[in-house]
């Protein structure tokens, strides 16, 4: 099948908070976006910082011997769904957070830092690949996934072609100013985007596109699917956080509650099911918890 064309920012999902878009493209790239104006959506990821996380996840059997990891293109069957599949805990010690953008830099990277150890002992039992992530908080006039979207439509967005979360400072604060909670829930939710590109979940999803744009109906859907999954994932990472260094259980609350300030959507989904999927998340556990892709579709509206 042909691959998507070149991304292009999605229009606003609706008008009362920032939201999340994505938009997948070419073969392995997605643009995800936290739009502007109105309840919002999450998306994100970054570099690795030393020593800011401990982690608690299972490690592998000595001995085993296993083929190189690799991305599966599937979307319901695909390996980083199974039962039992599960993050491992970790303890985010993040810094305070701040309007200077060096030290905003940093609580990003920090947080995608521990974000990344989290998620690294559920890739491992699918073997698939932990890619690496970056997050960049300057906006470039173009990427691998193409022109940037202007202020009005975005905060932050996913671009999976370079595995980076653009999260533009000024437009982030913006947003959240410095509520913690909603950067969290950002971050969380881009870096599922990314986790869905490295386990081969938005390939699969492209490769069922029918349309250059993703505006058919089933086109729509599939991105509902995509959206849905990645908050599922972002509150599964702050289940993983929750209780634990400088995310506690009522800022991880506060955290998920954020993925209901969203209006209803055609391509986010409504505002009843973003929260829905979040909840599964976190309280599931396990990445089997977030199969949107074997959901009936009045779960997906």
């Amino acid at each position: 099948m042909t691959a998507p064309s070149p991304p292009r920012p999605e229009s606003p999902r609706n008008t009362g908070a920032a939201v999340i878009g994505l938009l997948i493209v070419a073969a392995l790239t997605t643009t995800g976006m936290a739009m502007a104006g109105g309840p919002r959506k999450i998306d994100g990821q970054a570099l690795p910082v030393s020593g800011a996380f401990t982690s608690e996840g299972a490690k592998a059997p000595a001995g085993t011997a296993r083929p190189a990891p690799k991305e599966v293109r599937e979307l319901e069957t695909n390996p980083l769904l199974a039962e039992g599949i599960a993050l491992g805990a970790v303890t985010c010690r993040l810094p305070a957070i701040s309007r200077d953008p060096a030290k905003l830099e940093t609580y990003y990277k920090t947080f995608a830092s521990c974000l990344a150890e989290a998620w690294k002992p559920a890739l491992d039992q699918a073997n698939e690949p932990n890619l690496t992530a970056t997050v960049q908080v300057t906006l470039p006039e173009t990427s691998a996934c193409g022109k940037a979207p202007s202020e009005n439509e975005a905060v932050a967005y996913y671009c999976g072609g370079d595995t980076t979360i653009y999260a533009p400072t000024q437009w982030m604060l913006g947003d959240a100013g410095l509520e913690r909670s909603r950067h969290l829930a950002t971050m969380a939710h881009e870096y599922g985007h990314h986790v869905q590109r490295s386990s081969g979940i938005l390939s699969a999803a492209a490769e069922k596109m029918s349309s250059p744009d993703e505006d058919s109906p089933a086109d729509k859907e599939l991105v509902r699917r995509i959206e849905l999954q990645a908050n599922c994932f972002g509150a599964l990472a702050l289940a993983a956080a929750a209780g634990r260094g400088s995310i506690s259980r009522s800022l991880a609350d506060a955290a998920l509650a954020d993925y209901g300030r969203a209006d209803d959507s055609d391509t986010h989904g409504s505002r009843r099911n973003q929260l829905k999927w979040a909840k599964a998340g976190f309280s599931g556990k396990t990445t089997s918890a977030c199969n949107t892709w074997a959901a009936p579709a009045t779960d997906v509206k």
